[in-house]
């Protein structure tokens, strides 16, 4: 068994997948129609054939108010691991991308938490 695709709730299918596509750099893998929403995966431009990120819409009840309380407590809805994180820190600036955390070092790991505009904190980590 293995991980093929997680997701992550946000707040504008369209909004979400020009962050995570322009700002972040993923690749679109997937965009179909599915009812009023859509079938929106990204994948690492570094390995397509990998773990897909679905842009899930926020549309539930419960998933809007997990997606808050997370957010308000500061808890990143997920984690994308970057081999060089000061690097990948200073490009995601130029790219306008606002970070609540810069790279800080954490025992044998270097976090850095930033806005997806989205509804949620993401946290990169460099092992």
């Amino acid at each position: 068994m293995k991980i093929i695709v997680t997701s992550i709730f946000v707040q504008d299918q369209d909004k979400a997948l020009e962050f995570y596509s322009e700002k972040l750099g993923f690749v679109k893998k997937e965009d179909v129609p599915v009812g009023e929403f859509r079938w929106i995966s990204l994948v690492s431009p570094d390995n397509q054939d990998g773990v897909e990120l679905l842009l899930e819409p926020n549309d539930h009840p419960a998933s809007k108010e997990f997606q808050k309380k997370i957010y308000n407590e500061g808890i990143p809805a997920t984690m994308f691991g970057v081999v060089d994180i000061r690097k990948e820190y200073e490009r995601l600036m130029k790219n306008g991308v606002k970070f609540s955390m810069e790279p800080t070092k954490m025992g044998e790991v270097t976090i850095a938490v930033f806005d997806d505009t989205c509804g949620n904190l993401i946290q990169i980590v460099q092992k």
